[in-house]
C-alpha cells in the first residue's frame, strides 16, 4: 500500500514537472522584447525607448539594439514581418516599398509641423492607414515619432524665397528615385550623394546645398562648409515605433495597455525634447556665422504640392487624403 502511495506521488510531481516544462515562456517570466534601430544611444529616441522600458518594466524586458547592430538601416520591417523581431523604428518610405498608396505619406510639404503629424494619425483616416499596414504587412504602428524638420543649406548667401531662386543649384539629395524627385520638385538640381561624403562634396563644390533638419547640420559639421540655412520646412519627418502583430496579439488586454499607454509618453518625451533642440539650433548656427532666414513657405508648398499630384506617385493614392491632411487642425 505504501509502495501504491508513493508511486502517485511521485508520478503527480512528475506531471508538474513537465507540465512546467511546456508553460510559454510569456507566462513564465516577463517576455523579451526586442527593439532595432539605426539611432545610436546618444540619440533623443535612445531616451525615449529607455523610458519606454521603464513604464513596461514587470509586464516585458526591453532589449535594445542601436546603430543597426541587430538589422541594418531598412530591413527591420522584413524582420517584424518574419517575427525574428518584436518591435522597430520603422519609415514610411520602408512601407510605401510594400503598400505604395503609403508614398503619399512620404510626400513633401504634407504635414506642417509634430503636432499635425500626431493630429492626422490619431484622425479617422490616419487609423485608416495605420489598419492598412495591419492587415496587409501583419505590423502594428504604435506611433509616430518626430525625427524633424527638413531645410535647405547652403553654400551661396544669395536670397531665397520661392522655388525659382534655387534653380541650378546643385542639392544633395539620397540616391534614389523618390528623393531626387523632391530636390526636383523644390526647385533645385538634384545631386545623388551618399551621406558620408556630403561634407566634401560641400567643401569642393560637388554639390551647393544640402537638406537635412537641423540637429543633422550641426552633428555632420555641415554648418562649417555652408553660408546660410533657408528653413524651407519641406519635410517633417516621422517615424514610426512598430511592432510585430504577433507579439502584440500575444499580449493580455492589460498589457497592451500599458504598451500603448507607455509609447505614448516616450513618443511625447521624444517630440518635446526634439522641438526644444531645434530651436536652439537656430540660435547656435546664426552664432557660427550662418545666414538664417525663413522664405515663402507656402509658395514653396504649394510649387511642391503641384509637383507631387501631377506625378505618377499621386496615382496610387487615397482620393482627396492631400487635402484631408491639409485640412487637419
Amino acid at each position: 500500500m505504501n509502495h501504491s502511495i508513493n508511486r502517485r506521488k511521485l508520478l503527480g510531481a512528475g506531471g508538474a514537472i513537465a507540465a512546467s516544462t511546456i508553460l510559454p515562456a510569456w507566462a513564465q517570466s516577463p517576455p523579451n522584447i526586442r527593439f532595432a534601430a539605426v539611432f545610436s544611444d546618444k540619440d533623443i529616441r535612445a531616451d525615449m525607448m529607455n523610458q519606454f522600458a521603464k513604464e513596461v518594466a514587470g509586464d516585458f524586458k526591453v532589449e535594445m539594439y542601436l546603430n543597426s547592430s541587430l538589422f541594418r538601416q531598412g530591413t527591420e520591417l522584413v524582420a517584424l514581418q518574419r517575427d525574428n523581431l518584436e518591435m522597430g523604428n520603422i519609415a514610411p518610405q520602408d512601407i510605401s516599398k510594400q503598400i505604395p498608396a503609403w508614398s503619399i505619406l512620404t510626400s513633401a510639404y504634407l504635414f506642417r509641423d509634430a503636432n499635425h503629424l500626431n493630429q492626422f494619425f490619431g484622425s479617422e483616416q490616419g487609423l485608416q492607414m495605420k489598419k492598412m499596414v495591419e492587415d496587409q504587412l501583419k505590423v502594428k504602428i504604435l506611433g509616430p515619432t518626430f525625427f524633424g524638420t527638413r531645410h535647405v543649406g547652403l553654400k551661396t548667401k544669395k536670397k531665397i524665397n520661392v522655388p525659382t531662386d534655387l534653380s541650378g543649384v546643385k542639392l544633395r539629395m539620397p540616391g534614389s528615385k523618390e528623393w531626387l524627385f523632391l530636390g526636383e520638385a523644390l526647385g533645385a538640381t538634384p545631386t545623388p550623394l551618399a551621406f558620408g561624403e556630403v561634407y566634401l562634396g560641400l567643401k569642393t563644390g560637388t554639390v551647393d546645398g544640402q537638406d537635412n533638419p537641423l540637429p543633422s547640420v550641426r552633428a555632420a559639421k555641415f554648418y562649417e562648409v555652408t553660408k546660410q540655412i533657408v528653413l524651407t520646412s519641406h519635410l517633417t519627418d516621422g517615424i514610426f515605433i512598430a511592432i510585430s502583430s504577433k507579439s502584440y496579439n500575444a499580449m493580455s488586454a492589460a498589457q497592451k495597455q500599458k504598451v500603448n499607454a507607455a509609447t505614448q509618453a516616450a513618443i511625447a518625451f521624444n517630440n518635446d525634447n526634439r522641438i526644444k533642440e531645434e530651436a536652439q539650433l537656430v540660435d547656435f548656427f546664426k552664432k557660427e556665422g550662418l545666414q538664417v532666414s525663413t522664405p515663402d513657405v507656402e509658395a514653396f508648398r504649394k510649387t511642391v504640392q503641384a509637383a507631387y499630384q501631377n506625378s505618377d506617385y499621386a496615382k496610387v493614392w487615397p482620393k482627396g487624403l492631400v487635402d484631408r491632411i491639409n485640412n487637419t487642425k
